[in-house]
């Protein structure tokens, strides 16, 4: 599956380019600019929401439409910027932080490009500055501040950011999902994928130049995220019943968490940047927030840079682990996660001895929804139904999360930029 890759006549070359990763271009990202007026339309009825995507610090999150794209920014909530066109469809917008440049992917019954294209867009300069075009349509694209990653359904293509030069060609099993998950500290590289066989991971740690092949499960994988740092990784299957967590260095798993007994299709996993909490949501209508023991002895700050001491530390499986035994004690024993009957777990059934969700958030079970952390102890979900959910959850005893806000966001006018 060859790509051809293209630089718009005027394109800005690798000076220009590498200005963008450049500390001070990071540090005061350049706002999303360009016409606000000529480009944006009143016609927000019948526009549908073809995807939503996390910016890659989850501040910000990017919505595709049958007639453009719009961009929100999280906490406070509005809505930071949009260009509505006239029967141009967007099935991918993945932002790069929060500057000016995205990468697009057309959708919909009136895609506003072909859904084989990649177009880079900086809305700076209100122009496409490089294209890359395949032969099967694109299932995802992943952006880092030096890399650029396209995944079609059996391979995935790694880019040079600054001069679009091919970096990696990897194969996958069948991807139809679009699976990939990359981490976003300057100071390491790294790249989760499904491997070539059934429930196996791929992960390349590029400025190792070392790849890890992890089987995380029987069946496919479904889902699968990152740390910042790359260092530890979690996995669902389709089965949808554990999450699991490993060491991508060596392939150990550190941690085993169980969202339920019955099948279920994970939506999403996110970590918290102080990878204390793991919150999941699936197609059962609920996102469960776990307590993760992954953390080495005496790390009691939100530092996450001190995950890196995990490829280096006795692995912390199952510390003060919780079983299902736990569901049938008072409630406020719920900071007390070890269960008094833990000797049993050599005789129960398996599922006994793995962990059980802190809290709990219920969402209609009628679309997809994806979630992250947001400040402090808050959890935050975007649906395919245009929905936006801030909720918190009790750090000491969990149980259910209490709603903070709803917004309906694809219609919401008051949330509109002004011009």
């Amino acid at each position: 599956m060859a790509s051809t890759v293209s630089t718009p006549r005027g394109m800005p070359q690798s000076g220009r380019l590498g200005s963008l990763d450049s500390p001070p271009s990071w540090a005061s990202p350049a706002p999303f600019s360009g016409p606000e007026t000529d480009n944006i339309s009143n016609a927000d009825e019948g526009a549908e929401l073809l995807s939503v995507s996390w910016n890659q610090d989850y501040g910000c999150f990017a919505a595709g439409t049958s007639n453009g794209f719009r961009i929100y920014n999280c906490d406070p909530f509005k809505e930071t910027f949009r260009r509505d066109l006239q029967g141009g469809g967007f099935g991918i917008v993945e932002m790069l932080f929060r500057c000016n440049i995205l990468a697009l992917v057309g959708g919909g019954s009136h895609p506003q490009y072909p859904l084989n294209k990649v177009m880079i867009w900086d809305d700076h300069q209100s122009r496409c500055i490089g294209e890359f075009v395949f032969r099967s349509e694109v299932r995802a694209v992943k952006l880092r501040r030096d890399l650029i990653v396209v995944i079609l359904e059996h391979k995935i293509y790694v880019y040079n950011f600054t001069d679009l030069k091919l970096l990696h060609q990897i194969e996958t099993l069948a991807n139809p999902r679009g699976l990939c998950c990359l981490s976003y500290d300057p100071n390491t590289s790294v790249l989760a994928c499904p491997g070539l066989r059934k429930g196996e991971v791929r992960v390349e740690h590029f400025g190792l130049k070392v790849t890890k092949f992890i089987s995380a499960h029987d069946s496919n994988i479904a889902c699968a995220t990152l740390t910042v740092d790359g260092l530890l990784l979690a996995t669902a299957s389709t089965k949808g019943t554990l999450i699991r967590i490993f060491n991508t260095l060596d392939g150990t798993r550190l941690q085993e968490v169980r969202r339920g007994l019955d099948r279920a299709d994970i939506y999403s996993i996110a970590l918290s940047q102080n990878v204390q909490w793991l919150a999941v949501s699936s197609d059962k209508g609920t996102v469960h927030v776990f307590n993760l023991r992954v953390r080495v002895p005496g790390d009691n700050g939100p530092n996450q840079n001190k995950v890196a001491a995990v490829a280096h530390s006795p692995v912390m499986t199952h510390q003060n682990s919780s079983s299902s035994l736990d569901a049938l004690m008072p409630q406020n024993t719920g900071a007390n996660t070890s269960s008094s009957l833990a000797f049993m777990r050599g005789v129960l059934p398996k599922y006994f001895s793995s962990e059980w969700s802190f809290a709990q958030f219920h969402l209609p079970e009628t679309t997809r929804y994806i979630t992250a952390f947001g400040a402090q102890n808050t959890v935050m979900v975007i649906g395919m139904d245009g929905s936006f959910y801030r909720c918190s959850f009790d750090l000491v005893n969990g149980g259910p999360m209490v709603q903070r806000e709803f917004i309906r966001f694809l219609n919401a006018d008051s949330q509109r930029p002004k011009p």
